[in-house]
């Protein structure tokens, strides 16, 4: 491009801006503002004669409801579902049993150390005047009409509410148990040296007694658990290592020294209920099988045949949960839950909620009784003879609770 050219262009560009500058300072300066719109005037409305104009017929719109679900009411009676509950005493108690009448309670009272009875209605009696401090275990006879009471100092007495008598028993006796259809008593005699330590049987009054079986350095292997059949006292975990793991064998003890059949278990932490007649036993473990959950088990209790018809109930819980109203029907407190190894740690599950489950042993089926009103952790449960009524003990509270069977 010859430089003739370039001299042209930059005076064009520069005559264009110099234009360009002065239009723009017109337009923002110096130019007229617009004419004003022109509005066309509306005539008024007459708002004198009929008043607002009325709204046209509408539809009215179809909602749904949208109420709480309300939760079912508690039921007086159990059906299977929620129902009442009734707290019959005001603390926590102890050592509950059913009354020679088949249908009160008795029971420890450790706020004033001694023993009641109360009735269905909340009638409270007093067994005796007699108060017994700081009792730390206690074992009934049958008809509740005496007690076997041991004491932290190691001291042990039977006391008779009947007659109001009390028997002194040997100091290395423990772990007392009434035979169940009689008044004989059962006793583990603990000497210092092993080689004196026994399973004794002696009268009530802790007269005639007599050396069972020899217990050496296995006391703590050995669970009193007399049958109604008379035959077996005990069980004892000295049985042969078995093949399986988790798998144990448990050894009756008979009366009279019988050389009975061990028991196959499939876990651990075994622990014994007989029915009314004795021909049937109840156990529970923790084993492989369940995760270590605790399960619920049947056996022959007779003597002949103990051990025999094993069966496994498909119950997760622990057999001192359960009581007998019949020879083939158990009640039982069932935790609603219970994770994995529940049954090695005991203590974590403890305050688990329990349903209550009936489970007829003929037939081996379980079904919902009922399911407290408000949470509840059972313990101590006992059927009264009618049946009508379940009582047991609120783990949280202490308290004796009852619920309507019928």
């Amino acid at each position: 491009m010859s430089e003739r050219i370039k001299k042209i262009g930059a005076v064009v560009l520069f005559i264009g801006s110099v234009f360009g500058i002065g239009f723009l300072l017109y337009r923002f300066f110096f130019a007229s503002p617009p004419p004003a719109a022109t509005v066309e005037e509306q005539p008024a409305v007459d708002i004198t004669g009929t008043g607002l104009p009325t709204a046209g017929e509408g539809v009215r719109p179809t909602t749904t409801s949208t109420e709480p679900t309300l939760l079912p009411k508690a039921s007086e009676v159990a059906k299977g579902g929620v129902t009442k509950t009734t707290t019959l005493t005001t603390s926590a108690v102890q050592a509950t049993t059913l009354s020679g009448n088949g249908k009160d309670v008795q029971y420890y009272d450790p706020a004033d150390s001694r023993f009641y009875t109360i009735t269905q209605d909340g009638t409270v009696k007093r067994l005796s005047d007699h108060q017994f401090p700081d009792a730390q275990a206690v074992s009934w006879n049958r008809n509740g009409e005496k007690a076997a009471i041991e004491f932290p100092d190691g001291s042990n007495v039977v006391y008779d509410f009947t007659s109001e008598k009390q028997t002194t028993l040997p100091r290395h006796w423990e772990d007392f148990s009434f035979a169940p259809t009689s008044e004989e008593l059962f006793a583990k005699s603990i000497g210092l040296d092993p080689g004196n330590r026994a399973l004794v049987i002696s009268n009530a009054d802790g007269s005639n007694v007599q050396a069972v079986q020899a217990l050496g350095e296995n006391a703590d292997k050995v669970q009193i658990s007399p049958s109604p059949n008379r035959q077996v006292i005990a069980f004892s975990e000295t049985g042969d290592v078995q093949a399986g793991f988790g798998r144990s064998m448990i050894l009756p003890i008979g009366k009279n020294q019988e050389n009975f059949k061990g028991l196959i278990v499939e876990g651990i932490g075994f622990s014994p209920l007989w029915s009314p007649r004795g021909d049937m036993l109840l156990y529970s473990v923790s084993g492989e099988s369940n995760a270590y959950r605790p399960s619920l088990w049947t056996v022959d209790g007779s003597s002949n045949s103990i051990g025999d018809d094993r069966t496994n109930l498909g119950i997760a819980t622990w057999v001192d949960k359960c009581t007998f109203s019949s020879n083939t029907t158990v009640y039982c407190g069932v935790p609603r839950n219970l994770p994995e190894n529940a049954g090695l740690q005991r203590s974590l599950v403890s305050n688990t909620p329990d349903d209550l489950y009936q489970i007829d042993l003929s037939t081996g089926r379980a079904s919902l009784t009922a399911r407290p009103e408000n949470d509840t952790t059972m313990e101590n449960l006992r059927v009264s003879e009618d049946g009508a009524s379940l009582f047991y003990t609120n783990v949280s509270s202490g308290r004796l609770e009852t619920i309507k069977l019928k």
